[in-house]
């Protein structure tokens, strides 16, 4: 299928690892211009390297930006061209126990994961509905239905993208930009790997046990029965920045594995 995206150019936040890199590479595979983001010009030009490598005719840049940084945010804006297709997919998550929580943890955790989105697009939307074509998609996640105890100020974040997504989505009537929310399973991206292997060794398990274990007590409601892999987050992230995918608009869209019992 021709996703007709040769024409197109997108900026994906946090996308030198995991499921924005994943977005990268299956937009890149289309033929679109694609600009990444990480927090430090040495791991954006690892990706970039690496996805040259990959695919050799890639139409790819990178620029580095600190999301807690404003001024950092305010130069990026300034160094973006005009941008076709949004992916907000810059986040972070950790364990934590509720009381564990501080002041700080909240305000960060909303400044990287929610306000990075909402400087993004209001910036990129304005000049997408002067065109009347563009395509704003947030990468959210299960855990913004189904908070996860040991993450509520994550949780609390993911369900405030799908806020942001859903209002902004109104703004775009009798145009062709689309605002969409993924919503994402247990993903088997870097990060997690990277925390499963610790477990792993600190327990002295095998990795697979691990991940069985994690899947099967923490996601019992799980029907894919593993963890998700990014390229297949990164199929639908695809499909929606097409100008196939005009009719879905407004919607959060599951790519959970079937973990959500609740329709959504």
């Amino acid at each position: 299928m021709d996703l007709q995206l040769k024409s197109k150019t997108a900026f994906i936040s946090g996308s030198t690892q995991g499921i924005g890199f994943a977005i990268a590479k299956q937009l890149l595979n289309e033929g679109t211009k694609v600009i990444i983001n990480g927090r430090t010009q040495e791991k954006v030009d690892l990706a970039i390297q690496s996805l040259i490598k990959a695919i050799p005719d890639a139409d790819i840049s990178g620029i580095a930006t600190d999301f807690t940084d404003t001024a950092a945010v305010s130069k990026l804006l300034a160094e973006l061209p005009h941008i076709d297709i949004l992916i907000n997919n810059v986040g972070i998550f950790e364990l934590r126990p509720f009381v564990e929580i501080e002041d700080e943890d909240w305000s960060k955790i909303f400044e990287i994961n929610v306000l990075s989105g909402i400087r993004l697009s209001r910036s990129l939307l304005p000049k997408m509905l002067e065109k009347r074509w563009g395509r704003i998609i947030f990468i959210s996640s299960e855990s913004a239905i189904n908070i996860p105890e040991n993450m509520i100020h994550y949780g609390m974040t993911k369900a405030a993208m799908l806020a942001v997504s859903n209002g902004l989505s109104k703004l775009t009537k009798n145009t062709e930009v689309t605002v969409n929310t993924i919503l994402g399973g247990p993903t088997y991206s870097d990060g997690v790997a990277g925390t499963i292997t610790q477990i792993a060794s600190a327990q002295n398990q095998d990795i697979a046990q691990v991940k069985n274990y994690i899947m099967n007590n923490f996601n019992p409601s799980s029907l894919l029965q593993r963890f998700i892999e990014p390229s297949e987050i990164a199929n639908l992230a695809a499909y929606l920045s097409s100008p196939l995918s005009i009719a879905t608009n407004g919607s959060a869209l599951r790519a959970d594995g079937g973990v959500l019992n609740t329709i959504v």
